[in-house]
């Protein structure tokens, strides 16, 4: 499991900081735009009132931490939808109801509840209306008391109530009946509604960041395999090729010492050049046949005459990239299977020319395929597997009999890939 940065932790603190604090701020912005002869005066009702937006703003920060805190306990985002749906709705559910009540509770037992003190400001305009209407200390207010009706006490016993809560019951003590009971829903369901699109943005950014963070790591084991394939494919690139070098050169140790030496410090320089391109994907093509030439020159001192070179290069292609020691390998495959089969030798040819978008490397050699193309090979296999990492499947590689008993490897390389 992926281990939660001290960066990813502030940023969720910051966030709701700013998300529940933006909520309080555009409450109270309302508020003093059109509700300020309701909330903000006079100002202890004032003081109220802040402190109560203040008490909201720690619980509704404190139920939605609860709540990521279970979430996470219980790895949601592992969870298949039809339960990760339910889990939300009960999410909503229980974190709206805690909200709200610790809000109420807390506000209530800290003397900041601006319905506990509407309610007591009621009462005074109960206590003052009574007198206005001459009915003072008079009892049983209720509505369904006999003395209501279309009397003019009944009528002021009625506009009270109605305009302030509060009736007097038979003993004549003072009682409350809210008048806007469907207040109570509007605030449970609102909170609801606030703690489900917190709750859906907290889902929601998860889901994006796991998809994220799943993207690149998928990338990054698809670069990671690529890296190690190629290094596979060059691991048995150098081998192999060093292998064919020692036998060329041990064929002329005896027969010839000074061309040996020769040879060694060709090889020197062929090895050199290998390991400067060991970490690179591609190199110019000039590199690449300076390698080729080594390799034909020191191949020329085993064959002699019965290797002929011959080159056809573009000047305008020698700065082209090409995978390192890939033409090298096409040169050797060519020599392997079909100079060195032919008693009288052969001709080696290699060619590098544009093709409308496409730059083409081909090696010509003397020697017939007889239908197959030796799909073991590892020259041929490394080729066309080089090919299809770098180049994404855009390169091609074919080798095929051509007129004149010749065989052609061809390799064709997008020059915009």
């Amino acid at each position: 499991m992926r281990k939660i940065s001290p960066k990813i932790n502030v940023r969720y603190w910051i966030c709701q900081l700013l998300g529940w604090g933006g909520w309080a701020m555009i409450n109270i912005f309302f508020v003093y735009l059109f509700a300020q002869d309701i909330y903000l005066k006079p100002a202890e009702k004032r003081q109220v009132f802040f402190v109560a937006m203040f008490i909201e703003f720690c619980w509704a920060i404190l139920a939605t931490h609860i709540l990521r805190f279970g979430l996470k306990k219980m790895q949601w985002m592992r969870l298949p939808v039809k339960k990760v749906i339910m889990l939300f709705i009960a999410g909503v559910c229980v974190t709206g109801l805690g909200s709200y009540y610790g809000a109420r509770g807390t506000a209530i037992l800290t003397n900041s509840s601006i319905v506990e003190y509407e309610q007591k400001e009621n009462l005074q305009k109960a206590i003052q209306k009574e007198k206005l209407f001459a009915v003072a200390g008079t009892t049983n207010y209720s509505i369904n008391n006999p003395i209501t009706g279309d009397s003019p006490d009944g009528k002021a016993y009625e506009s009270i109530k109605k305009s302030t809560g509060w009736f007097r019951d038979q003993n004549g003590n003072w009682q409350y009946e809210d008048q806007h009971k469907g207040r109570f829903w509007w605030d449970i369901i609102f909170t609801f509604l606030m703690i489900a699109l917190w709750l859906l943005l907290y889902m929601v950014w998860h889901y994006l960041e796991k998809n994220r963070h799943d993207q690149v790591d998928r990338l990054t084991l698809e670069k990671t395999v690529k890296e190690l394939e190629v290094k596979t494919i060059k691991s048995h690139i150098n081998p192999h090729f060093i292998f064919n070098s020692l036998n060329s050169i041990r064929a002329l140790v005896d027969e010839n010492p000074e061309r040996a030496r020769k040879a060694i410090t060709e090889l020197s320089n062929i090895l050199r050049s290998s390991m400067q391109v060991e970490k690179m994907e591609t190199v110019p093509l000039q590199k690449e046949l300076d390698i080729v030439n080594d390799y034909l020159a020191l191949e020329y001192m085993r064959f002699e005459e019965r290797l002929k070179i011959e080159m056809d290069i573009d000047e305008d292609t020698l700065q082209q990239p090409v995978p390192p020691m890939m033409l090298q390998t096409l040169v050797e495959n060519a020599i392997k299977h079909g100079i060195s089969k032919n008693i009288k030798g052969g001709v080696i040819k290699v060619i590098s020319q544009f093709n409308n978008a496409d730059h083409e490397l081909i090696v010509q050699n003397s020697g017939h395929l007889n239908g197959e193309r030796d799909e073991n090979g590892f020259g041929i296999k490394s080729t066309e597997d080089r090919l299809r990492f770098i180049y994404h499947g855009k390169a091609h590689f074919e080798i095929i009999n051509i007129a004149g008993n010749m065989v052609q490897s061809k390799v064709t390389i997008p020059i915009i890939y």
